[in-house]
């Protein structure tokens, strides 16, 4: 999916659809580090991806939640 995309369908979420969509991350994340200490194939560039679309959601969450204070 392309940035572009992305950042506008992350926009559209809600505030609580936001978290899970930070949970599920994490949890990627978590899977993908240790398939990497493992030694299983090329994760370094899916690590780094999904690093990425956490702090794009953890950037419109705080936004959003700005907006409601």
């Amino acid at each position: 999916m392309k940035r572009k995309e992305q950042i506008d369908q992350l926009s559209d979420m809600t505030a609580d659809e936001l978290k899970e969509q930070a949970d599920a991350l994490k949890e990627s994340l978590f899977r993908l580090k240790f398939r990497k200490t493992l030694g299983m194939g090329e994760v370094l560039k899916d690590i780094r991806r999904e690093k990425k679309t956490l702090a794009r959601v953890y950037t419109l969450l705080n936004k959003k939640e700005e907006v409601k204070a």
